[in-house]
């Protein structure tokens, strides 16, 4: 059975490309209202145009999770233009750092990955959530990974951001049931988005050119099919999922 988001009110973050970008078509596809937020302005303009231009109803904002000021501005005027947040699916990361030794690992990159993906994460829930407790309901859907929860990562500020998106996600789950706030992590695997394109020519570099290119590529999940997971998350019949959800 398809997914039904009529008149749910969504932002969603890393709209522009990879699972953002299928992960904002296929809500829009299923009813909902879509807020897109990304730094990427280009791509995240022709992906609203190709939503709208099927039919669907979105507006881009130009937003950088580490800005506070950034975030609490967005989310303030997306409030005002959805009616409302029901749900955040929060998707903006960086992986950087791939295949760098530890006594080796640069602090700016260090910084860089965390402020983006678990500092940007604390940041951007802290204001949806406003806006949900005002509402007394909500949903809210993190991003973490493999890497850092379940196992290693080519990056160590990478695994070690991913580790904490995911416990911050478990401490929200308790601190905001009582609002009526439902909160999941999702655990994507090896998915075809340019962040992972990167992460695997890096890698591959790195392991002298071990195996075709081509084939590790060809070898990636299409994020169409992760953007089911998010959409279905997204939706009242998801109601009694608590915690994580990983996908290959």
């Amino acid at each position: 059975m398809p997914v039904d988001l009529s008149g749910k009110r969504i932002i969603i973050t890393g709209a522009s490309t990879g699972i953002g970008r299928s992960t904002t078509f296929r809500v829009s596809a299923a009813g909902a209202k879509v807020a897109a937020f990304d730094v990427n302005d280009s791509d995240g303009a022709a992906t609203i145009a190709d939503v709208n231009e099927t039919g669907g109803d979105a507006r881009y904002w130009h937003v950088d999770v580490r800005d506070e000021t950034a975030v609490a501005g967005a989310v303030a005027a997306a409030e005002n233009w959805l009616g409302g947040v029901d749900v955040l699916i929060h998707i903006a990361g960086v992986l950087q750092g791939a295949a760098v030794e530890l006594d080796e690992f640069p602090e700016d990159i260090w910084d860089t990955v965390i402020d983006i993906n678990l500092r940007g994460s604390f940041t951007i829930c802290k204001y949806a959530t406003g806006v949900m407790k005002k509402q007394n309901k909500g949903v809210i859907i993190l991003t973490a990974s493999g890497a850092g929860v379940h196992g290693g990562s080519s990056s160590f500020a990478y695994g070690s951001s991913k580790g904490g998106v995911h416990g911050l996600s478990l401490v929200m789950e308790s601190h905001l049931e009582k609002y009526n706030i439902r909160v999941n992590d999702v655990l994507p695997g090896a998915v075809r988005t340019p962040l992972k394109v990167t992460n695997v020519e890096d890698m591959h570099d790195a392991d002298g050119k071990s195996r075709d290119l081509e084939e590790k590529i060809d070898a990636l999940v299409s994020p169409d099919e992760i953007s089911k997971v998010y959409a279905f998350l997204a939706s009242d019949e998801a109601n009694m999922i608590k915690g994580s959800v990983r996908t290959r």
